[in-house]
């Protein structure tokens, strides 16, 4: 018999399989470095979050371009604007987030985040809560104004009257009637703040250690395309016997039991 032997393999790749790995291969481990930097985006968070003894008041703070998660005092007075965030829950029951325009003594307007309140049982009805007057001192966190993705193009309905009920809240909603506001609101740190209601607010559950999770999963995906696609790009030549002709494995078969 004349041919290659049966146990060596040569390099015989699938056009379909190492196009189908080529276009795989950069999307899995795009996706394990999406998961990296996610990762690294949770990590500068939760060191933000846990920098709990350097409180800047907002007259420095605001100046420095204050990432969501640090922590600020804020001195001032709560302003007679108020904004209700619909469809808020807490523990399966419907609600509002409280969001009230502060006015510092120094630095710009910014939008306060005072926690959740139980929604009335009518709809058309708003809830009634109060307001503290006068001169105080706030703490809090920064956070990013609530625009969900879905929400951010739709307009606000026509509304008269304070406080009013909106989906979404953008910082040019809030310019209309103070003009230079700044581009984050400030979240209160707890139910004790002054003017504060259901303000419990805890950092992503989803940590850092998730994501590397994550990228581990894509890259060793990536690891077993590249490994599988080798694999199958070589594979064992036919035998041909003195004639030229590829001997199959039911004519070898047959061929031993004639014999």
């Amino acid at each position: 018999m004349i041919g290659t032997p049966a146990a060596v393999r040569v390099w015989q790749p699938n056009l379909r399989l190492l196009l189908f790995s080529g276009l795989m291969l950069p999307l899995l481990l795009g996706l394990g470095a999406w998961q990296l930097e996610r990762a690294g985006e949770k990590t500068r968070q939760l060191e933000l979050w846990r920098r709990q003894a350097e409180q800047l008041d907002w007259s420095v703070l605001w100046q420095q371009q204050p990432q969501p998660g640090q922590p600020v005092v804020l001195s001032g007075c709560y302003g007679d604007h108020s904004w209700l965030l619909d469809n808020r829950t807490r523990d399966g029951v419907a609600g509002y987030e409280v969001m009230t325009l502060f006015h510092p003594v120094a630095g710009p307007p910014v939008v306060v985040n005072r926690g959740w309140v139980r929604a009335p049982a009518r709809r058309q009805n708003l809830p009634v809560f109060p307001t503290p007057q006068g001169e105080l001192r706030v703490a809090g966190r920064v956070a990013d104004f609530p625009q969900p993705p879905v929400l951010a193009q739709t307009p606000p309905g026509p509304q008269s009257g304070w406080p009013r009920r909106v989906q979404t809240l953008a910082p040019a909603d809030v310019a209309v009637l103070a003009p230079g506001v700044a581009n984050r609101i400030v979240r209160l740190e707890s139910p004790l703040q002054p003017g504060a209601f259901r303000a419990d607010w805890v950092p992503d559950r989803m940590g850092p250690q998730t994501h590397y999770g994550y990228a581990t999963q894509w890259f060793l995906m990536a690891a077993v395309l590249v490994v599988l696609t080798v694999f199958a790009s070589y594979r064992r030549p036919p035998a041909y016997d003195q004639k030229g002709t590829p001997i199959t494995t039911k004519g070898a078969n047959n061929d031993n039991d004639n014999g």
